[in-house]
């Protein structure tokens, strides 16, 4: 089973040479294990796992399999991962510009996982709406090459504005991007997912997609 794939919207990173590679699991509980432990509502609402080619079964069926193999046998998948990030930071070493998102579904902490460090070739970035996490983050706690976005949800209003002032990066959805929020120039979060080449202290607009256009919870910030 290889675990790092790519999708439409890592594949957008190929245009400033960049390979992207994400690790897709099963987010929530539809694996039966809680993997995003910050939820909303709106953001279960609103979550890509069925954008794309999560429409059709089969790869839901891989996304459940890769989760469940993490969790009935993690041993083994960290192994199985380690082995592929080996292979990636060999050819980044080679001069091949390589990223790796862990969390493109879900929300582990992959930094106590695996030596993050041991592929130093690699850039490891994610999203999260964990506070902890994300403050790690802005005071250089995590590995020098593993980059956060924290995520803006309808429940956690005042934790984004502690981010954004403490200049960290924010990511919001908006029906349609604005030019500031916050105070804070608004950048094309959809232009490529490459968010460790972001300047400081943006927010990273995205564009409300899929089920997120008929949003209610506030999740989706309306202009």
């Amino acid at each position: 089973m290889t675990l790092l794939a790519t999708n439409t919207k890592l594949e957008k990173g190929t245009k400033l040479d960049w390979t992207t590679k994400g690790l897709s699991l099963a987010p929530a509980n539809l694996s039966g294990k809680q993997l995003c432990a910050h939820r909303s509502a709106g953001c279960e609402l609103a979550c890509l796992n069925t954008a794309g080619m999560g429409v059709f079964s089969n790869v839901q069926e891989a996304r459940i399999n890769k989760s469940r193999f993490l969790i009935e046998r993690r041993a083994d998948f960290l192994a199985a991962l380690n082995k592929e990030l080996v292979n990636l930071n060999k050819r980044a070493g080679k001069g091949q510009k390589i990223a790796v998102r862990l969390n493109v579904l879900s929300d582990l902490p992959w930094h106590n996982m695996i030596e993050m460090s041991a592929f130093p070739n690699l850039n490891f970035y994610d999203y999260t709406p964990n506070m902890a996490r994300m403050i790690q983050f802005l005071n250089g706690e995590l590995p020098a090459n593993y980059h956060l976005t924290f995520s803006r949800k309808e429940n956690n209003q005042a934790k984004v504005e502690l981010v954004a002032a403490m200049g960290g990066n924010v990511a919001v959805v908006f029906d349609k991007l604005p030019e500031t929020y916050l105070g804070k120039q608004v950048i094309d979060g959809d232009a490529t997912d490459l968010r460790f080449l972001d300047a400081k202290g943006v927010i990273v607009g995205l564009k409300a997609k899929g089920k997120g256009k008929k949003d209610t919870s506030g999740f989706v910030v309306k202009h």
